[in-house]
């Protein structure tokens, strides 16, 4: 499938793919995107009142949340557990063209983005790595993550992502008390996740986007 890389407009890159029509991330800002939606309303709000995080990802795509995850639990002292889920892994050859470096002061993705697949690594002395290149689907985890980071492509682009046998595995996978945050707002994707079991809420969206979606697993 062919990959073009973008500037949103906040300097920072991310993919567009042509044939669906999608980027990976908000042509508004990708790193504003990620800050707002997983790192703020997600990590710092669970950090509030716990230390040691598992994080599940589904769409780990450019690496950048965790990326970005990486650098606030250095600031904050945090211990991190990050599972990041991805069907279809991007190329090497187009990660290393994105100018994440900029925020990477650390060398952090050039060590995530050589780490293997189906293993777990300690990348750091208190963030681990895991890749698992599969569909949401083939996950069985029970009740394993604090927070969950839903970002998967938009409904209109990947309906079978947002669908509630989707959120039923989900729901499974996060520990009671555990947040699960996506930037789709939709309402029907809401009431999705309600009837599985999280307690949801609206919140204001990133630049771009009027909404965003926290839920609580209680």
């Amino acid at each position: 499938m062919k990959v073009e890389i973008l500037k949103s407009s906040d300097g920072s890159h991310t993919l567009y793919l042509p044939d669906m029509d999608e980027t990976y991330h908000s042509r508004h800002g990708a790193v504003q995107e990620a800050m707002h939606v997983f790192i703020q309303n997600g990590l710092l709000n669970l950090a509030e009142h716990k230390n040691d995080i598992r994080i599940l990802e589904i769409g780990w795509g450019t690496g950048l949340n965790s990326l970005l995850t990486y650098k606030v639990a250095k600031q904050n002292g945090l211990n991190i557990h990050y599972t990041g889920v991805e069907k279809f892994p991007v190329p090497t050859e187009v990660l290393s063209e994105l100018n994440y470096n900029v925020w990477d002061e650390d060398n952090y993705l050039s060590k995530a983005y050589s780490s293997s697949w189906e293993g777990q690594e300690l990348l750091y002395e208190n963030f681990t790595l895991e890749k698992k290149a599969c569909d949401v689907l083939d996950l069985r985890f029970n009740e394993e993550f604090d927070l969950i980071y839903f970002d998967a492509f938009g409904p209109r682009a990947q309906c079978e992502m947002w669908e509630k046998k989707v959120f039923d595995i989900i729901y499974r996978a996060t520990k009671p008390q555990g947040v699960f945050v996506t930037y789709c707002a939709k309402g029907q994707v809401r009431r999705d996740l309600q009837e599985v079991g999280f307690t949801m809420e609206r919140l204001p969206g990133p630049p771009g986007k009027r909404e965003m979606l926290r839920g609580i697993k209680q």
